[in-house]
């Protein structure tokens, strides 16, 4: 065996046997190193991709989260953000319901009162009904000469202020008969000047459907009231026409309880009104 360049080398007919323990050594221990170099060049791939990605990752998060890594106290306030709005929003202001018209209002003046208006409506039915009596109604009327059915110092003052329309009603309970008169006017002013004014003179007594004559030459009592554009008035007697006195307290009751329901029937009107308008689309 000859040794050159290369390592050993055998030729044919030399004679000598190759040792093949060596030989299979040599050739084991070369593919080791072969693998070894290819495990470990694998393994310097995948750091280097590792390394590419996480350079990656940093370089794309660099831009947006550099305030991440600060103490609190160096953070942006929420003003100084980006987007932020100090508006807090669309804000509206709280709505109330305006008041519900006053029903006087709609009863003081010929422009706002513009419901139905005749002896009907304010004594309206057969019969009233008061706590525990009941009066049968008798004749009605209206007339736009007011002065024409009152007596003379009543009427002067119904004429003076310009009274547009005068209704009455009768009503009778046993004995006692009532007539209440109602004068009409533009304003509330004019029907409290006749109120204030009034001293003497009364609404002539109106008989008929049940209701005998009376006060026509006896003693009787009158009242006399306004509310808004409406003055009115009572007129009580005896049937009998026998004269009224200060202890005939049962006249006095009779002229109270109708001077109060008319009073309740004008104040109804102004309540009607208002309400239709509170209840009228805007």
């Amino acid at each position: 065996m000859s040794f050159g360049q290369g390592g050993p080398q055998w030729g044919p007919g030399d004679g000598q046997t190759p040792d093949w323990a060596a030989l299979a050594e040599a050739s084991e221990s070369r593919a080791r190193r072969r693998k070894w170099l290819m495990i470990g060049g694998g393994a310097l791939a995948t750091v280097a991709v590792a390394a590419a990605v996480a350079v990656a990752v940093v370089s794309a998060n660099s831009d947006n989260s550099s305030a991440s890594n600060k103490p609190a106290s160096e953070l942006p306030t929420t003003a100084d953000i980006p987007g932020a709005s100090t508006n807090p929003g669309p804000s509206f202001e709280e709505t109330t319901p305006p008041p519900p018209p006053d029903p006087k209002e709609f009863i003081s003046s010929a422009k706002k009162d513009k419901a139905p208006l005749s002896a009907d409506t304010l004594f309206p039915g057969k019969t009233l009904t008061s706590g525990d009596s009941v009066y049968k109604k008798g004749a009605t009327s209206g007339t736009k000469k007011c002065a024409s059915v009152t007596q003379a110092a009543l009427g002067a003052l119904l004429t003076k202020h310009d009274c547009k329309t005068l209704y009455r009603a009768s009503y009778v309970k046993d004995n006692v008969a009532v007539t209440v008169g109602v004068a009409v006017f533009d304003t509330a002013a004019q029907a409290e000047k006749v109120n204030k004014q009034a001293e003497k003179g009364l609404v002539v007594s109106l008989p008929g459907k049940g209701v005998p004559s009376f006060c026509r030459t006896a003693v009787c009592r009158g009242t006399y009231n306004a509310y808004g554009r409406y003055a009115y008035f009572t007129t009580t007697g005896f049937t009998s026409d026998k004269d009224v006195t200060k202890q005939d307290r049962k006249v006095y009751s009779v002229g109270d309880d109708l001077a109060r329901f008319t009073f309740q029937q004008i104040n109804r009107r102004g309540e009607a009104q208002a309400s239709a308008a509170a209840n009228a689309p805007q």
